[in-house]
């Protein structure tokens, strides 16, 4: 009787590096619809950055999986930026937030599903402070001149990464 809150405590031990392998992320949600081969679907959209993450089960042993990210509107005034995620290499330990897991099943293939982990490398950005009227305002000159002197503020940035995971079905 005494052995089982031992070996509690041992797979405990064992599976907690494991489970810190990967951070919790800020949007929590189900593992999507399954999606039927070559049904394009919307995976999610990010507003802030005029983009829209698409992707498909292609059902070719090559490339089964394709994953694009497309611009919402050539109008969109972007206020944030995707980069490029292998180029970015986000964690949190370079100020980057796991932001989603989104996890999409292949209809035709159960044991197959599309993941993809969004990062948000949030920008703290703060308006500028009200003037004598009680309004927060931008003034281009005193804009251009903090550009030069590299006193810009950032903006938030995203980056994706997509992988399959899970058994290929034969076919």
């Amino acid at each position: 009787m005494r052995a089982t809150p031992l070996i509690a405590i041992l797979t405990l031990a064992i599976a907690h590096p494991l489970l810190a392998a990967e951070p919790a992320p800020e949007i929590k949600r189900e593992a999507g619809t399954p999606q039927a081969v070559n049904a394009l679907h919307t995976l999610r959209q990010i507003p802030e950055a005029c983009a829209r993450m698409e992707g498909m089960f292609t059902g070719n042993a090559a490339e089964p999986y394709k994953f694009a990210l497309v611009r919402t509107s050539p109008n969109c005034q972007p206020r944030a930026r995707f980069v490029e995620f292998a180029k970015a290499k986000p964690s949190e330990a370079g100020g980057w937030k796991f932001n989603d897991l989104i996890q999409v099943p292949s209809a035709a293939c159960p044991s197959q599903k599309a993941v993809v982990r969004v990062w948000r490398k949030p920008a703290d950005a703060t308006p500028p402070e009200l003037d004598a009227q009680g309004r927060s305002r931008l003034y281009l000159k005193e804009m251009q001149a903090a550009a030069k002197q590299g006193g810009y503020q950032p903006i938030p940035m995203f980056a994706a990464e997509m992988k399959l995971e899970g058994q290929a079905c034969g076919g």
